[in-house]
């Protein structure tokens, strides 16, 4: 699995929202800014993240994007499917019924074992997780570079 800018950027985005928990609405200029991310791009970034439950966000002068979780409660594996769909590398993995070989195919079970081991990592790890490992790296107040 190879993730896209949407996966890379959604993560930092929502990173540089945790690093900044209760400061209230964060506004997109300022984190397309900090992130490097084009503002357009980060525009239509945020809308499955705002479906998706994570994220909210208001309009006006003292609008922008939050949290609507806790960091610790927002495992990376929601954020990968919201972003980028199955970690799945094949699609056989997902739907057997796309391979007439699928129930006999020992590469399927390779894969599969890949998809578990992606998903297992993404799942045992949270924003704060990511927060926690910024500070210690002592670069909370920086660019976020791609992850």
């Amino acid at each position: 699995m190879k993730l896209s800018t949407r996966g890379r950027y959604g993560t930092r985005v929502l990173l540089d929202l945790a690093l900044r928990d209760g400061e209230g609405p964060v506004p997109l200029k300022d984190i397309a800014h900090r992130q490097q991310i084009p503002l357009l791009y980060l525009e239509h970034l945020i809308a499955p993240l705002i479906a998706g439950g994570i994220i909210r966000s208001m309009r006006g002068a003292r609008g922008g994007i939050w949290l609507s979780k806790l960091p610790q409660e927002i495992k990376l594996i929601e954020v990968v499917g919201l972003l980028e769909g199955s970690t799945a590398p094949v699609d056989c993995v997902n739907d057997p019924k796309v391979c007439p070989r699928s129930d006999s195919c020992v590469t399927r079970d390779i894969w599969n074992e890949m998809k578990k081991a992606i998903d297992g990592v993404l799942e045992s790890k949270t924003l704060q997780d990511l927060v926690d490992m910024q500070k210690r790296r002592g670069t909370a107040d920086m660019v976020i570079s791609d992850i």
